[in-house]
């Protein structure tokens, strides 16, 4: 049994480290719920600033209140005691009757006791003990000895009692009459308040308060719970759009009106799809357009060499033939690789060079690719910001197909020139049967060859590389054909993509 339990513990597989870099659980709360409670604690704190600062400002107007009220019947019985009150008691031979006539006077509020007390002294010729008025108080403390002692004994002129009515603020005075004697004794006169009725008010009202303040909390918490869904709709709208894209299908966008961060964020996603959907349309054209087009080589390939004999003159004729074949398959996948490339922003590199250098470099370099009655019509003067190699491999193109639809004796001509803003023109012409009118709507494609067309051997793909580097330059092709009498092809380079370019540099 014990080796057993040993050995199911050394092949139990380790508890899963917890993934470093993991989301803390606030991070995996939905963004809607954070700004919720953001909201509502953001809410909480404010409110209850507003209610710990009212429920203070309450508890200090209660405070000065009744400290003013203290003092206010402190001063009057001062007044009346010291002689300056007509009533004042400068007849009173003791302090019982001086007491008696003005605790008993007195109507006191319901929350208030005034009381006097005569000292209570051995031998004493005259009244003594406490001196209370009517009604009855809260809580009589001058009948509470204990109380009593606690504010008579006391060293100093104002306190605070805790009496079983609440607290129960209090200020006294001495009394003493002239000339003092034995039998004959002092004693105190006490105002106080009882402090919990008078802060019942107080308490009320904090308590609307903070229920006001929990039914605001309830309705600013559903306020942005509902704010906060209206203003994440389209991010979760980008979220459900995101996951709905596959290759097969990238034409879903986001619609979201308005100028703030949202809809920027909505533009923003849509042109990152319109960025994907070109790239996997550039993809899927490369695959469609090598799949196509190099499926008759393989074939051609694959059927000489399954049919190749054992004769030495039919296998060099074979060999010949694949060669020839492979070369071909070369060209395509090169052309094929350019074509994909100018769907890069770099597929062009414009610098400054001088259009008539360019034009005569082009003139050089075309005159031997056939025996044609080569023609430089004409040059243009000035500075021009472009690819010279790029536009130099259209140009080329262009005299090469030219070529490839004349025959020996035939004029090609070529040419440039400036147009007002910067722009250039630069041309290529034969005088070879020229381009059917059904024709020249569809030869810029991708393997599309003109039905005049001398030598098919070609992929079809020339001029449709000569349109990628115009457009890639941001500028056209023109086509002018007169069947029987030749055809011209431009390269507009317009003035506003030169401008651009010189700004860039």
């Amino acid at each position: 049994m014990t080796a057993t339990t040993t050995a199911t513990t050394e092949d139990r597989a380790p508890a899963p480290a917890p993934e470093p870099g993991r989301p803390a659980l606030w991070r995996r709360i939905p963004a809607r719920v954070r700004i919720m409670v953001w909201v509502v604690l953001l809410m909480v704190g404010v409110l209850t600033l507003v209610n710990v600062i009212t429920w203070q400002a309450l508890r200090t107007g209660v405070d000065d209140r009744i400290d003013s009220a203290l003092t206010q019947e402190h001063d009057e019985f001062a007044q009346f005691f010291e002689g300056n009150n007509p009533q004042a008691p400068q007849g009173f031979t003791t302090v019982d009757a001086a007491l008696r006539t003005y605790v008993v006077g007195q109507y006191p509020d319901d929350n208030e006791i005034i009381f006097g007390h005569v000292d209570e002294e051995p031998g004493a010729q005259v009244p003594t003990g406490r001196v209370r008025q009517f009604p009855e108080p809260l809580y009589d403390v001058s009948a509470d000895e204990d109380l009593r002692a606690q504010i008579l004994e006391s060293s100093a002129g104002r306190g605070v009692v805790d009496t079983p009515a609440g607290a129960l603020r209090w200020q006294k005075a001495r009394l003493d009459v002239q000339p003092a004697s034995s039998g004959n004794p002092g004693g105190w006169f006490v105002i106080g308040y009882f402090v919990e009725p008078e802060l019942a008010d107080v308490n009320r009202t904090i308590g609307t308060l903070s229920l006001v303040s929990a039914v605001g909390l309830l309705i600013a918490g559903a306020a942005a719970w509902w704010v906060s869904g209206r203003i994440l709709a389209p991010i979760r709208l980008v979220r459900q759009t995101a996951a709905q894209i596959s290759e097969e299908d990238l034409t879903r966008r986001i619609d979201v009106p308005g100028n703030d961060d949202v809809a920027a964020l909505a533009e923003q996603f849509n042109a990152m799809l319109d960025r994907l959907e070109e790239s996997f349309s550039a993809q899927r054209r490369f695959v469609d357009d090598a799949g196509h087009e190099l499926r008759t080589p393989i074939t051609i390939v694959r059927g000489h060499l399954e049919l190749m004999g054992d004769d030495p003159e039919e296998r060099r004729e074979v060999v010949r033939l694949v060669t020839d074949e492979l070369d071909r398959m070369a060209r395509i996948v090169d052309d094929l690789l350019l074509l994909a490339k100018a769907e890069r922003p770099d597929f062009v590199q414009p610098r400054t060079v001088w259009l008539a250098e360019l034009t005569g470099d082009i003139d050089a370099k075309v005159r031997a690719l056939a025996d044609r009655n080569w023609r430089l019509a004409h040059v243009g003067e000035g500075a021009v910001h472009v690819d010279p190699q790029r536009i130099t491999q259209a140009m080329v193109q262009l005299a090469s197909n030219a070529a490839q639809h004349t025959g020996p004796g035939d004029t090609i001509s070529i040419g440039s020139a400036m147009v007002e803003g910067g722009g250039a023109v630069l041309w290529v012409g034969d005088t070879g049967p020229g381009i059917p009118e059904a024709d020249r709507a569809r030869i810029f494609e991708r393997f599309a060859r003109g039905s005049g067309a001398r030598n098919r051997t070609g992929a079809g793909l020339g001029l449709a590389i000569v349109r990628a580097i115009v457009e890639a330059h941001h500028g056209r092709v023109e086509l002018r054909s007169v069947p029987g009498r030749g055809a011209e092809f431009s390269l507009i380079l317009p003035p506003t993509h030169t401008d651009r370019a010189k700004e860039r540099m």
